[in-house]
C-alpha cells in the first residue's frame, strides 16, 4: 500500500484541544471486523464487550516532564531542548532534541532554571535537530533527577496551541502509568479510569502490563510513499513472565485479546512465537506495521483517531483493513468525533 491512501481531510475544529471532564466517558466508535457494522458507544460500555477470562494488555510507561526551556550563553537567546532519553545516568548524558536547532553548536553552554541554576554543556550532534547534552551537577542522581524533571513541563503535543497546566500534569497519563520514560503518553489507555477498571476486573477481565516507552519516533510524519522504506526509531520495552502468562492463557482457552492502544501492539508484535503466543522480552524494538500484516497475538484493538497518513493509522488499518477503517473516519468525522491525544476512542473486534 502506499501513503497517499491514508490521506483525508480532517477539519481542525475535531482537534481536541482538552480531555473529557471523566475519563471513561468519551465516546467509543465500535467496529465489528466480521459483520463491517459501526456502533456509537461511550467508553464505558467498553464494559459490554469483554467476558470472563478476555485479557487487556496495557502500557504501564509513564510520561516524564519533558519539554525544558533555557537560555544559551552570550547571546541569551531562547532554545527549547526536549528531553528524549537519558544515555549515561553517572555522567548526566541525555539525547534530546532542540529548537532552534541551527543556533546551537557543539560546545555551547544552555542554563535552566530563573537562577541558571542548572547547566548543560552540547557535546554532540547527533541529528539535524538532535543534540547530546551533558548536565554539569554535583550530587546524586536522584537529586539531579529532581532538579531536573522541576525545570521541564508535560509534554503535550505541539498542536494543543497553549501552556500546559495542572489538569495535564494528571491527565496526560493514564491511570495504571508506573515505569518512567516516555515522552509521550501512549493515548488509548487514557480513557481508563479506576473505577472502570475495577468494574472489569470484577467480571473476571485480566490486565496484564507491559512497558513501551513512547518516544517521537511513532509520530513523526511518513515522508515516502513506498511505506515498505519508512524507517521507525527504535524504543525501549520490556514483557514480563506474569503478562505473558495472562495473555497465553486467555489465548489457548479462546478468550479474546485486546491490545490497548498502538504502541502496546507494537510492543507485543514484536516478541511472538511461530505459533502465535506472547514471549518475555527486555530490549529495544523498530517495528513499523502496514498492511497487509498477520497479527498474531491480539484478537481486539483499543485506539484513537489519528493523523492523517501517520504510522499509527496506517497500522490501525493493518488490522482493521483498509477500506473499513476509512469508512469508519468518514463516519467519524461527519459524527463529529474528537481526534488525538484527548480525542474519542474506537474499538475494533
Amino acid at each position: 500500500m502506499k501513503l497517499s491512501q491514508f490521506k483525508f481531510k480532517l477539519p481542525p475544529e475535531l482537534i481536541a484541544e482538552r480531555p473529557t471532564q471523566n475519563r471513561d466517558e468519551s465516546r467509543l466508535m465500535v467496529l465489528d471486523r466480521k459483520t463491517r457494522t459501526i456502533e456509537h458507544k461511550m467508553f464505558k460500555d467498553i464494559l459490554d464487550y469483554t467476558e470472563d477470562g478476555d485479557t487487556f494488555i496495557i502500557n504501564n510507561t509513564r510520561v516524564f516532564p519533558a519539554r525544558m526551556y533555557g537560555n544559551k550563553e552570550k547571546t541569551g537567546a531562547k532554545i527549547e531542548v526536549f528531553l528524549l532519553r537519558e544515555l549515561n545516568a553517572e555522567s548526566r548524558l541525555w539525547d534530546v532534541l532542540v529548537d532552534p536547532a541551527r543556533k546551537i553548536r557543539i560546545g555551547n553552554k544552555l542554563y535552566f532554571g530563573e537562577d541558571d541554576s542548572l547547566v548543560a554543556e552540547v557535546i554532540d550532534n547527533t541529528t539535524s535537530r538532535g543534540r547530546t547534552l551533558r548536565f554539569l551537577f554535583d550530587g546524586p542522581h536522584e537529586e539531579f533527577k529532581k532538579v531536573l524533571y522541576s525545570m521541564g513541563e508535560t509534554p503535550i503535543p505541539k498542536y494543543i496551541n497553549r501552556t500546559p497546566d495542572a489538569e495535564d500534569d494528571i491527565r496526560f497519563q493514564t491511570v495504571y502509568a508506573k515505569n518512567e520514560g516516555a515522552v509521550v503518553a501512549p493515548t488509548a489507555g487514557l480513557h481508563f479510569s479506576r473505577e472502570l477498571m475495577k468494574r472489569m476486573e470484577l467480571k473476571g477481565v485480566n490486565f496484564a502490563e507491559i512497558t513501551l516507552h513512547v518516544g517521537l519516533g511513532s509520530f513523526r510524519m511518513v515522508e515516502v510513499e513506498d511505506l515498505s522504506k519508512h524507517k521507525v526509531d527504535s524504543e525501549e520495552m520490556y514483557i514480563s513472565e506474569e503478562a505473558v502468562a495472562l495473555v497465553n492463557k486467555s489465548k489457548s482457552e479462546k478468550h479474546r485479546v485486546f491490545s490497548v492502544g498502538t504502541t502496546t501492539m507494537r510492543a507485543i508484535e514484536s516478541s511472538v512465537s511461530t505459533e502465535g503466543f506472547l514471549k518475555p522480552y527486555a530490549g529495544w524494538t523498530n517495528k513499523f506495521i502496514y498492511p497487509p500484516y498477520d497479527f498474531r497475538v491480539a484478537n481486539a484493538l483499543v485506539t484513537n483517531f489519528h493523523m492523517p497518513m501517520s504510522t499509527l493509522l496506517i497500522m490501525v488499518s493493518a488490522f482493521a483493513g483498509h477500506e473499513f477503517l476509512m469508512d469508519a473516519y468518514k463516519e467519524a468525522i461527519k459524527e463529529k468525533y474528537r481526534f488525538f491525544n484527548y480525542g474519542d476512542a474506537m474499538l475494533i473486534l
